[in-house]
């Protein structure tokens, strides 16, 4: 894995994917904004009618499943953490351990572009706790809170 280059407060596409184990189609942010050491980080991702869920979810009126904004609300924190914490996540892998107070208020679509605020809540490594808010052209269309941990890989 290639080393980061440490203090930047933006991460693209190709620096994401050192620091997460995901990629198409499961990788489900396009970059990192506003980065902000022990405290929190913004994720942006561009919702295009090539998305594969919105084959069937739903076909003629496509919208994104709430639970793909919950995982894309944990990626932004994975990686986050991952980069502001220098964590060592080699041969480990991050696990939901649990999602609390989800809240969906308005369809996103494609064409949207999602600003993912995540941030801390509490952390005691191996485990964290953050609150997330996704919002499109300002307004809130999803929130939630989650734990996470990092694990060694299956």
């Amino acid at each position: 894995m290639t080393m980061l280059e440490p203090g930047k407060t933006t991460l693209e596409v190709d620096e994401l994917m050192q620091l997460l184990p995901h990629r198409y189609p499961m990788l489900m942010i396009d970059r990192l904004v506003e980065i902000k050491p022990g405290d929190s980080a913004i994720g942006i991702k561009s919702v295009s009618y090539g998305e594969p869920f919105f084959q069937g979810h739903f076909p003629q009126k496509p919208v994104m499943p709430g639970v793909m904004i919950v995982e894309a609300m944990a990626q932004v924190a994975a990686a986050f953490t991952g980069y502001t914490e220098g964590l060592d996540t080699e041969g480990k892998i991050v696990l939901f351990m649990g999602v609390d107070k989800a809240r969906f208020r308005k369809p996103v679509v494609p064409g949207d572009q999602l600003r993912i605020k995540v941030g801390t809540l509490h952390r005691r490594p191996p485990v964290w706790k953050f609150v997330g808010d996704a919002s499109v052209d300002g307004k809130r269309v999803a929130e939630a809170q989650f734990s996470a941990m990092l694990a060694q890989s299956i």
